[in-house]
């Protein structure tokens, strides 16, 4: 497998550092909305879990917009913290365009897929949402095979690769159904939207059909003097 190095005039732009800048900020723009959400249910006893996902429950189905949003507590945002600004830095920091696209059918499309093959529970948190993206993005570097890209699914995997036993039914109070959910749709965004923000690769001279060096030898040249030869 042979990596392609990305144009460093463009991953050292100043456009590249503005677009990492705002993929963070959106992070922990959306970060901080789960824990807005989350201290006015814990202080005003709001009881929002009510709103979670229920699968094949037509009252259920509001689930799939509002699940992300709501959690079990504290704690439970707080696992998700990290891994929600990791993520959505990541995907809108290397892949913009189909993020736009992609991230609309991880939400809503793993939330239905957790819909049907759920267990009869209320299912709520972000972590649906976060190991469909963390897929999207490992598999997407893998497919592109570029520098940068390969860089964050290896940094993706060397941080949360262990996350992987989380698709499994092995812990009963883990909504593993929505884990497994979000990853699948996200593996089949990265699949679908491959060829979608290709990074400028480094071009080198002796690529260019227009600076092919002059030592370099010219095949009718040398079928020539290989007649004269004869």
């Amino acid at each position: 497998m042979q990596l392609k190095r990305p144009d460093p005039r463009y991953t050292h732009s100043p456009k590249a550092r503005k677009n990492f800048v705002l993929a963070l900020r959106l992070s922990l723009w959306f970060v901080g909305v789960l824990w807005f959400i989350q201290i006015a249910n814990d202080y005003l006893g709001l009881e929002l879990a009510r709103f979670g996902l229920r699968p094949r429950d037509d009252v259920g189905l509001l689930g799939i917009v509002t699940a992300p949003f709501l959690h079990g507590g504290f704690a439970h945002l707080f696992s998700n913290t990290m891994p929600l600004i990791v993520s959505i830095t990541a995907v809108f920091y290397l892949y913009p365009n189909a993020a736009l696209r992609a991230l609309p059918m991880i939400w809503l499309g793993g939330g239905l897929l957790a819909w049907f093959i759920g267990r009869p529970s209320i299912h709520i948190g972000a972590s649906g949402l976060v190991y469909g993206m963390l897929a999207f993005v490992f598999v997407s570097g893998m497919l592109r095979q570029d520098f940068r890209s390969m860089a964050v699914s290896l940094f993706v995997w060397f941080l949360y690769g262990s996350m992987l036993w989380g698709v499994l039914p092995i812990r009963p109070r883990m909504s593993w159904e929505m884990h497994l959910a979000g990853a699948v749709v996200g593996v089949v965004m990265a699949v679908l939207y491959r060829d979608w923000d290709r990074v400028p690769l480094k071009r080198y001279e002796w690529e260019d059909d227009d600076s092919v060096p002059d030592w370099f030898p010219d095949p009718e040249v040398e079928a020539d003097r290989d007649e004269d030869q004869r």
